[in-house]
Formats: C-alpha cells, sequence, structure tokens
C-alpha cells in the first residue's frame, strides 16, 4: 500500500489556503500567537520579522503536519499489516508531540484522531491476539496428530510391523516435532510437556518392541525354515499330479504360505526355494505340454470360426434388418457347434464376434426408435424449444452489436452458435423419423 507523505496528505487533507485568523487562532500586538481551546487561549509562541498572517500561517502549517502525522498512522495501524506493537511505539510518540503542541488548529479533531488511533491499536491487540492463539491451537493440533500417529505405529500387533518401514516414519515425526519446536508456535509449558510425555512414551515403547524382536529374530527363522521345509514336501509330493485344475490351484496356496511363512537366513532361504521352485515348474510345464496338445486339436475349430466371423462381419453394415437377424442366428448357432479354439485367440473371437452382434442390436433398435411415436414427437418438442430459443439469441445479438460492446457481441455470438448446432442435430433426429 502507498502511504503518503505527512506533507502531500496534509496538502490533501486540508489544502493549502491558509486559515482565517479568528478561527483555531490570533496574534496580539507584541507578535505573540495564541491557539484556543475549550479551555480558553493558550501561548503558543512567536514568528520575529513576520508579519501576524505569516506568523499565524506558521504555526497553522505546524498543526497540519501534526494531524497529518497522525493521519498518516492511522493509516497505517487500520489499512497495513503494521504490527501492534509498532502502533503502539508510534501513539507513544504522536502523543508525545501532540501534548500541549505550540501549533494553532482544530485540538479537539487532533486529540480525536489520536483517540482513534488508540481504538485501533487496541482493536489490531485483540486480533493479534487472537490470531496468536489460533496459530498456538494449530500448533499444539500438529503436534497432537504427530502424537496420535506415534502411537499408532507403536501399537501395531508386532506380528504385522514392518520394522524398516514404521522406523524410518517414526524418525521423520521425530524431525517434524523438531521442527515445530524451532520454528513452530509456541505453546504453554503444561499442554507442551503433556505432549513430549506421550510422544517420548510412545517411541520409546516402539524401540523397546523393536529390540525384543530382532532378539527373537534366531527363533523366528528357525520357525519358518520348519515350516517352509515342510511347504516343499507339499509341492514335491503335488509335483507329478495329472489333476490340473484343482493342483493349479493348491500350488497357488503353498504360494501363499510360503509368502506368509517369513524369511529365514538367506543361504537356507535359497536353497529351499530351488527345491520348491523346482517342484512347481515340473507340473506347470507338464501342464503346458497338454494345453499346448490341445491347442493343436482346437487349430481346425479356430479355421471354422475365423470362416463363422468373416460371414457374420459382411452383414456390417446393417441394411436388411431382418435379414441380418435371420443370417446372424444361423451363424451363432454353428459358433456354438464349432467348439473351443486355442486359448491364445478365444478373446480376439469373440469380442469380433460380440462387435457384429452389436451393430446387429444397435440397428434394430434403432429401427423400433424410427417408428416410435413418442420418441419422434420428442424430437419435434426439442427441435421447436430450440428454435425458440435460437430466434431469441439472435435478437440479443442484434441488441449487444446495436451496443457496440465487443464483450457482449463475443458473449451473444457464442451462445447463438452452440444452439444452432444443437439446433441442427436435432432436426437430423427428426429426419430419422421421417419428419
Amino acid at each position: 500500500m502507498h502511504i503518503p507523505s505527512p506533507a502531500s496528505l496534509a496538502g490533501k487533507l486540508h489544502g493549502n489556503a491558509t486559515p482565517k485568523p479568528s478561527q483555531y487562532g490570533r496574534v496580539d500586538e507584541s507578535g505573540t500567537v495564541f491557539v484556543r481551546t475549550t479551555d480558553g487561549e493558550r501561548e503558543v509562541g512567536s514568528y520575529p520579522g513576520a508579519s501576524h498572517a505569516e506568523a499565524l500561517g506558521y504555526f497553522t502549517r505546524k498543526y497540519d503536519d501534526l494531524l497529518a502525522s497522525a493521519d498518516l498512522l492511522l493509516q497505517r495501524v487500520t489499512h497495513t499489516d503494521l504490527p501492534a506493537r509498532e502502533g503502539s511505539e508510534g501513539l507513544a510518540k504522536l502523543r508525545e508531540q501532540t501534548s500541549d503542541a505550540r501549533v494553532v488548529g482544530d485540538l479537539a479533531a487532533l486529540d480525536a484522531r489520536v483517540a482513534e488511533i488508540a481504538a485501533a491499536v487496541e482493536a489490531k491487540k485483540v486480533t493479534e491476539n487472537v490470531e496468536r492463539n489460533a496459530a498456538r491451537e494449530a500448533g499444539r493440533l500438529k503436534r497432537e496428530q504427530l502424537v496420535l500417529e506415534a502411537e499408532k505405529i507403536a501399537g501395531q500387533p508386532e506380528a504385522k510391523i514392518q520394522w524398516k518401514t514404521s522406523g524410518t516414519r517414526m524418525r521423520a515425526l521425530l524431525d517434524e516435532w523438531k521442527a515445530l519446536q524451532r520454528s513452530g508456535p509456541k505453546l504453554d509449558r503444561e499442554s507442551e510437556t503433556a505432549l513430549w510425555q506421550r510422544f517420548s512414551s510412545a517411541r520409546n515403547s516402539f524401540d523397546k518392541a523393536r529390540r525384543v524382536y530382532f532378539a527373537q529374530l534366531e527363533d523366528t527363522q528357525s520357525e519358518a525354515r520348519s515350516l517352509k521345509e515342510q511347504l516343499v514336501k507339499e509341492a514335491e509330493a503335488l509335483a507329478l499330479s495329472k489333476d490340473w485344475s484343482s493342483t493349479a490351484t493348491a500350488f497357488k496356496r503353498l504360494m501363499d504360505r510360503w509368502r506368509e511363512a517369513g524369511r529365514t537366513s538367506r543361504a537356507d532361504d535359497d536353497a529351499l526355494w530351488a527345491r520348491f521352485k523346482t517342484a512347481q515348474d515340473s507340473f506347470f510345464n507338464a501342464k503346458d505340454e497338454i494345453v499346448a496338445a490341445e491347442n493343436e486339436e482346437f487349430k481346425a475349430n479356430l479355421v471354422v470360426k475365423e470362416a463363422l466371423l468373416a460371414e457374420a462381419g459382411s452383414l456390417v453394415p446393417v441394411t436388411d434388418i431382418e435379414a441380418a437377424k435371420t443370417r446372424l442366428r444361423v451363424i451363432q448357432e454353428k459358433w456354438e457347434q464349432a467348439g473351443k479354439v486355442p486359448r491364445p485367440d478365444v478373446e480376439r473371437l469373440e469380442k469380433a464376434m460380440r462387435r457384429v452382434e452389436q451393430a446387429v442390436r444397435d440397428k434394430d433398435e434403432k429401427r423400433w426408435a424410427s417408428i416410435n411415436p413418442e420418441a419422434a414427437a420428442r424430437a419435434q418438442s426439442l427441435v421447436d424449444q430450440l428454435e425458440t430459443a435460437v430466434e431469441g439469441l439472435r435478437k440479443d445479438l442484434a441488441k449487444a452489436e446495436a451496443s457496440g460492446n465487443a464483450m457482449k457481441v463475443a458473449d451473444a455470438r457464442s451462445a447463438l452458435e452452440a444452439r444452432e448446432q444443437w439446433l441442427t442435430q436435432a432436426r437430423a433426429g427428426v429426419q430419422e423419423f421421417g419428419g
């Protein structure tokens, strides 16, 4: 915000004309200048070597400068982010200057201005206090969030704790706490002490649990090794199964149990995994060989379905809906009778046939809509509404062009063009009903 100088502000507020000698002060025969107050006249000084008018003008200008300084301070207090403390300091200096000021002017107005500044400073103090309390509460809530998250981390079931991730997050929470202590709002001692004790307790609880966990890691790894040895035996027993579907599901469950078993030492884990994977690969390689053999048998079916798909594709675009529906039913019956095709081709063929079926279905629905009198009536009603709207918008555009307002013209033209496009589309819809 631009703050004018006291001198320029005085000129703007009071003009440059010299006040009438009889308004707020006078000069006696000896050249002494007096100011009129509510308690009577008070001597303010003299201006040797000057005329009475010049002497009075000198002290009047001093008043104007003082009032301008007050006005400037009032503007800074009420319209800038000047801290209340600096406003109070400025007010104190202004009061020193106005106390028994040797000036000629409306001293009551000056006192009122000082009182107004004092009230504004007090109001700013109240506002700053509210903002300070709000910031302190926000800081308390932020610390409360850190405490709650730390307590949540520390309160996790030990079997589900991700120690590395949780440990990293707990350290990050401590860093955030320290940052708030350095640069965040200060809390009252009681609140800060209580929150810190909770935060510290959560961290200590987590650290203790982590130490216990790693101290027991050897026992956990021994249990994991025994469990994985059992899983390997089960996998090796399934490796020769020919029940492809249920055995594949069983291997999936074994894999889930393997992941849940935990880790043993790296060497044991690698050795056990090699045995498990060998058994798994042995089963799935045999299964893949069977599937490959089946795919060879299905290739003949693929040739039949490719031909049926080509025949179905010739129906699109649909010109004679009844004939297309009849031919499509025959093709669909042959399609079901053709049997399975190689797995990699299933999705491609089915999607292509669905597209043809959908095209025939869409054409049939469109034909029905074209002979539906209710739909035709709705389409015509929409055209009628849009024609009325377009006519109104054309009048709006003419008015806008007559006004010469470019923005209104652009808005009116944009609205008209949009409605005209809608009208064209609506008319095309009516044409589909033979309208």
